[in-house]
Order: structure tokens, then sequence, then C-alpha cells
């Protein structure tokens, strides 16, 4: 079993880190195009596009997911069951969406002046970031049932035709000077929405002409499961903005420029989130399936073992080698890349909560969802409140931790109270403390040898170290799994 989800996991990250490697290519030409107040505007934007998208998305994936897995269940017309859910979730999210949008192009100008004065010039910025939301979430559930439906590579394909589209364009309008004219970086919102408009023609071909339409009945049954996740995936979500918020509004002085920079330096950690991402985007569909509470039990308490093993060796790989890393920005932004640890460990935290929140998905009890994802916003109200206005965006990066790591805490809590699942706790926190050992004797080499080149061959000897150790430990047959990677090659 946990072969199919290794396997869906590697098709869904290969590709998914190609698609997003695309993507990524903006980093360094906007961090070199655009001063730290200017790429700030982009950070704040960023930040709020994913919270706009779990409002309006209203937690129907994981329904769509779940009440799939219901028709298959009940039998009879399967097909039919699905096409009716599919429509159902599709028209209910795309209403949603344009009614935010009308609302958001109605009182643009107060929502710009209410997002500060880099906006209150350019309400039309407003009106173009409602429009990218508009159209990626009107293709939400379709890529939601090519997930169902194990179409990982169509998947992929369509989410990589988008992206091609912003980058290519983002690159021409720099080439054409347009970031120089008095519109500026609105003109990467425009390039962002092409890719969005591109992307929602292309899925709709994997509709099978399924037109939306609404049946109340299902909707609400959908909605009873669906709504809690919506609560918990605002605060969550909250969490993952809020410190870009916290840093506009506490800072004292700079804080555009302090907001670019924490931004920039949160991409470089964007393999860790990558990671998460793909195997979210296989573990989902794949534990809400139709298994035995036995076997989904042994099968979660193993992926979460896996999953923090392999995110112990991506932080290692990015914390060591972090000067190298902060080549990726441009120089007036690599000033904060002393807090990177502090965000990978965040994003380590992240995909642990993750997995320990399947097992409430599948028992239908969403509810505790909201129990976790408050209880971690409360945290991360309370720490940059405390941290922001006196330390910054290094204040910010702390609060984020510590409200992952309070998630993390209720969650295995909950599991341990309502779900016993035998998490094998002790040989992770040995994979962890190994791990951070070699980490802070990077650190004290660091300090006492200068020469850059022999600290990276004892970085590259300590990373070895840990694999080695990871290999042995969890005896692991390396060459068996090349040579199925080379038979399936």
């Amino acid at each position: 079993m946990l072969e199919k989800l290794a396997k869906q996991t590697a098709v869904y990250g290969i590709s998914t880190i190609a698609v997003r490697f695309l993507n990524y290519l903006l980093t360094p030409y906007f961090t070199r195009v655009f001063g730290q107040e200017t790429y700030g505007v982009m950070v704040d934007v960023y930040a709020l596009i994913p919270f706009a998208l779990v409002l309006l998305s209203m937690g129907m994936e994981s329904g769509y997911f779940r009440f799939a897995t219901r028709a298959e269940q009940a039998g009879g017309d399967v097909a039919q069951g699905k096409r009716r859910l599919f429509a159902t979730t599709w028209g209910f999210t795309s209403l949603a969406a344009l009614l935010f949008f009308a609302v958001v192009a109605l009182l643009r100008h107060p929502i710009a002046r209410a997002m500060g004065a880099a906006y209150t010039g350019h309400a039309d910025y407003v009106v173009w970031v409602g429009l990218i939301i508009l159209f990626d979430v009107l293709a939400i559930i379709p890529f939601s049932r090519l997930r169902e439906q194990g179409r990982a590579l169509t998947y992929v394909a369509l989410r990589a035709a988008g992206v091609g589209v912003n980058v290519a364009l983002a690159f021409s309008f720099g080439l054409a000077g347009l970031y120089a004219t008095p519109f500026g970086v609105g003109w990467a919102f425009v390039a962002n929405l092409a890719g969005s408009v591109v992307t929602w023609l292309l899925i709709l071909r994997t509709t099978d002409r399924v037109v939306p339409r609404i049946d109340p009945r299902l909707l609400a049954a959908v909605l009873v499961y669906s709504l809690p996740l919506l609560v918990s995936g605002i605060a969550g979500t909250a969490n993952e903005f809020l410190d870009r918020q916290m840093i506009k509004y506490l800072v004292p002085e700079g804080a555009m420029a302090q907001l670019g920079v924490y931004g920039a330096i949160t991409k470089i950690a964007v393999v860790m989130v990558l990671f998460t991402q793909m195997y979210r985007l296989a573990a989902e569909p794949f534990f809400l399936s139709n298994f035995r509470k036995t076997d989904f039990v042994a099968m979660n308490a193993a992926a979460l073992k896996y999953f923090v093993m392999a995110s112990m060796v991506i932080f290692l790989l990015i914390a060591m080698f972090r000067d190298a890393f902060a080549l990726i920005v441009g120089p007036q932004f690599r000033e904060g890349i002393f807090i990177l640890p502090i965000v990978l460990g965040a994003n380590v935290l992240s995909g642990v909560w993750l997995n320990l929140s399947f097992w409430y998905k599948r028992e239908e009890r969403t509810s505790l969802a909201m129990v976790v994802t408050f209880t971690g916003l409360l945290f991360a109200v309370g720490c940059n409140v405390a941290f922001v206005p006196r330390w910054g965006y290094y204040g910010a990066a702390w609060a984020r931790f510590v409200s992952e790591a309070a998630m993390v805490a209720v969650s295995f809590y909950l599991n341990r109270r309502f779900f016993p699942t035998p998490y094998p706790v002790r040989r992770i926190a040995e994979l962890v403390a190994v791990a951070l050992a070699a980490y802070f004797a990077s650190g004290l080499l660091a300090r006492w040898v200068s020469c850059v080149g022999l600290q990276y061959v004892f970085n590259l000897a300590l990373l070895g170290g840990y694999l080695c150790y990871v290999v042995r430990r969890e005896r692991i047959d390396v060459r068996a799994l090349v040579r199925a990677a080379l038979k399936r090659g």
C-alpha cells in the first residue's frame, strides 16, 4: 500500500518540482528587478491570494474526495454519482468566486486604502488580483477531480502550461521595460492572470462536458463535512499569511522593505514547501480512500516516519549550505539569510501536522481541525504581537515556528485521545536529534574555520553521514531501490 503512495508522491513530486521550478525562476529575477519595498508589495499580495482561495473553496476539495469514496461504496451508477458530485461542488465554488469578484471590483478603492499606502494610487492592482483569484477558484474542483481519478500527469501538465505562460510573459514584460512604467509591479499580476486564464481554458477540456449544477441535498451533506475544514482552513492559512501582515502593520519603520526581505528568504525554503505539497497531493486522496482501520493506522504511522526522514535531509541540505542558496535572491535581500533555518523548521512542522490531520478527515470528525488551527492562530497572533515590533522579520519567523509547533502538539494530543495511532515517536525523535546535531556541528565549524571551501567539505561529510545513518538505521535496501527505479524507467 505504501508503495502506491510513494509512487504517486514521486509522480507528483518530480513533475511538481519541474513546474514550480519554472515559477521559481521569477524569484531571482524579481528580486533583482524590484527593490525591497516594491517586492514587498508582491509578497503581500501573494500571501493574501492563498487565504482567498481557501475561503472560496470552502473545504470542498477534501469534501469531494470523501464523497467520491462514498459514491463508490454506495454502488449503483458510480459514474453518475461522481458526475453529480462534481457538478454540485464545482457549481457552488464557481458561484462563490463570481460573487467575490463582483464585490472586490465594486469596493476596489476602499480595499486599496485598507491595504496600505503602497496601494492607494493603484486600486487597479486590486481588480487584477481579484481576477487571478476568480480563475484560480474556477479551476480548483476540476483539479481535485483529476487527483481523485489518479491523473497526476494530466494535472501537472495543465499546471505547467499556466506557469509557463506566466513566466514567459513576466520576462517579456521586463524586457519591454514595462516594470519601469507607473503601472510597475502590476504587470507581474497581468502575467499571472494570463497563466490562470490559460489553465482554466485547458482544464475545461477535462470536465467531460459536465455543467456546473447544484444539487441542494447533496450540497448540504458536503457542506456539513466541509465547513469545519473551511473554518480550520481559514485559521490555518491565516497562520501562513499573518506574519506578512504583522510585519506590514507592526514594524515601526521600513515595513514594506522588511516584508520584501522576509518574503525573498522564505522563497529559498521552497524545496521544503514543494516536498510537503507533492506529498499532500498524493497522500490526501490516498488516505481518504476506503481502507480498513487497521491498514490506515499502520500506513499513517509509517508514512509520518518516512516523511520526517526525508524532511530532515532537505533541512540539512538547505540550512548547511544557506550561503550558496542565498545567491538565488538579489544582493539587497541576502541580509535576512540567517532566518532560513527557522523558516525551514516551521515548514517541517507544517508537514508533520499535515500527516496528523488525515485520521480526523477519514473519520469525518473535521470539527477537530478547528481546535488545531485556532490553537495555531492564537499562538501566531500572540507571538507576532510580542516579537515583530521588537525584532521585525526575525520575530515573524520565530512566531511562525512556535505556531506550527503548537498545532503539532495539539494534533498529537487529539490523536492519542480519540484515534490512537502507533507513531514511532522515539524513532522520529532520534531522526530529528541526529539531524540537529549535524546542523549545530556545522555551525560550530563555521565559527572556527573561515575557509568556505573547508566548511563545504565538512558539511558534505555531515550530510553524507546522516544519509548513511538513515540507510543503516532503517535498513533501506538502496540497491533494490535503484534497480526498481531503473526497471520503471
